[in-house]
């Protein structure tokens, strides 16, 4: 076992056993500034202290820790399970267990049906080569030790095919997948996320796998220990994000937002959009990796995670459970009660007090907004080309704080809806 030289500390407490770093990438990894905060940060005994004895969570009040200092890391998984609509907080313990083993059932029951069709799923092991050629014909058994993952027959189902082409890319990123982290040593906790992502991709053939699912994946395979729970709170996440990842021949889905981050400069700072127009940025391609994987390469590991709930929080929707659940009646929530407003995050209070809580803008959007203002100065002085504005941005890593950045992006959030309404 390699020793773990690098520390988080954060208010007296060492959190370095929850995401150990490999001593010798401690120099290549961005600095954490997250700090759990007494009285601030939701610990876990206040998470338990939020239940009522049946189960029932008291949601307004979580949410308000989360959004004053984020999550503690020993219940991280748990909790997210819940902002991202998992499950229903007006429910009690015993309907939950009953929900989650019917989850579980369901996970491996797609797990098996995959396994059947490469055997690999399931085994500890994972590929980064073809299982099959393009043509769906057996490859050549070129070898002992990749006879047992190749497809011995050939394959004429063009779902099955399509699915089975891409498992080898999926191995190729798992391997590159937060490869600095202790956690990854073991190849049975890489498997595991190269098994979530092909199942998930088998299940999803209309969005399929695309680079960057992995880095929304594996914070999940790392919080929660049962696959099946880290799959189901993948599958939540990317009922948020999966748009993003929705491709074409001609376009990426990603550049709705995109679309949106320009309207948004343009109204709150039109000469830095006027600026990034004339080098020909204006379609504000360089910030796609910033929404693609929600600033995984901009933050420290810890620090990631705590962006993500903090903007989880801040546009948490109680009815999220239902509309994921029940999507028949998703056109019934537009109506809300006046005291059910304390229920939902601030980001997505504003657009419910407004009337406009149908599809909106995501937090994200104005976080990059945010990003790009606190380099404004820079990106009109120095940037002559897309180049340097590449480089300016690509100097954030490891330098930006995620609560500042959120205070930041709900400033600009208010002052974008001011001036909209305006117009």
């Amino acid at each position: 076992m390699i020793c773990c030289a690098y520390m988080w500390k954060s208010g007296g407490e060492d959190l370095q056993g929850f995401y150990p770093v490999r001593s010798e990438c401690v120099a290549d990894v961005p600095r954490t500034r997250f700090k759990s905060r007494a009285g601030k940060t939701l610990s876990a005994r206040r998470w338990h202290a939020a239940f009522t004895e049946d189960g029932h969570l008291d949601m307004e009040r979580v949410l308000r820790r989360i959004q004053r200092g984020g999550i503690h890391p020993s219940i991280k998984g748990e909790v997210w399970e819940f902002l991202l609509g998992g499950y229903e907080p007006d429910s009690t313990f015993e309907e939950r267990n009953k929900l989650r083993n019917h989850r579980r059932e369901q996970y491996y029951a797609w797990k098996e049906e995959c396994r059947q069709m490469v055997p690999l799923i399931g085994s500890g092991k994972f590929v980064t080569m073809a299982v099959v050629a393009e043509d769906g014909q057996p490859l050549e058994q070129s070898s002992v030790e990749n006879q047992e993952w190749l497809v011995k027959t050939a394959i004429t189902d063009k779902r099955v095919l399509q699915w089975m082409l891409v498992l080898s890319q999926i191995g190729l990123d798992v391997v590159r997948t937060d490869r600095y982290l202790s956690f990854y040593e073991n190849e049975s906790n890489q498997a595991r996320l190269w098994d979530i992502l092909s199942i998930y991709t088998w299940l999803n053939p209309d969005i399929g796998y695309v680079q960057g699912m992995n880095d929304i994946c594996s914070p999940m395979i790392i919080l929660l220990e049962d696959e099946a729970d880290a799959f189901w709170c993948f599958e939540r996440a990317m009922r948020r994000l999966r748009e993003n990842f929705r491709t074409t021949a001609t376009s990426m889905g990603v550049q709705t937002q995109l679309g949106m981050l320009s309207q948004v400069i343009k109204t709150v700072d039109p000469r830095l959009h006027q600026h990034l127009e004339d080098l020909d940025g204006g379609e504000y391609l360089f910030a796609i990796r910033m929404l693609m994987v929600l600033f995984r390469r901009e933050f420290s590991f810890l620090d990631a995670l705590y962006l993500w709930e903090l903007m989880w929080a801040m546009e948490y929707n109680p009815n999220l459970f239902a509309s994921y659940e029940r999507p028949e009646n998703r056109n019934n929530f537009s109506e809300q009660d006046p005291r059910l407003l304390k229920k939902y995050g601030k980001f997505e209070r504003k657009y419910v007090k407004s009337g406009q809580n149908e599809q909106h803008n995501t937090l994200a959007v104005f976080v990059v907004a945010s990003v790009l203002e606190t380099k404004n100065k820079r990106l009109l002085k120095e940037a002559k080309g897309l180049d340097d504005v590449v480089q300016i941005l690509g100097g954030i890593a490891g330098n930006l704080d995620a609560r500042k950045a959120c205070k930041e992006a709900l400033k600009i959030h208010e002052k974008f809806l001011k001036k909209a309404n305006r117009q």
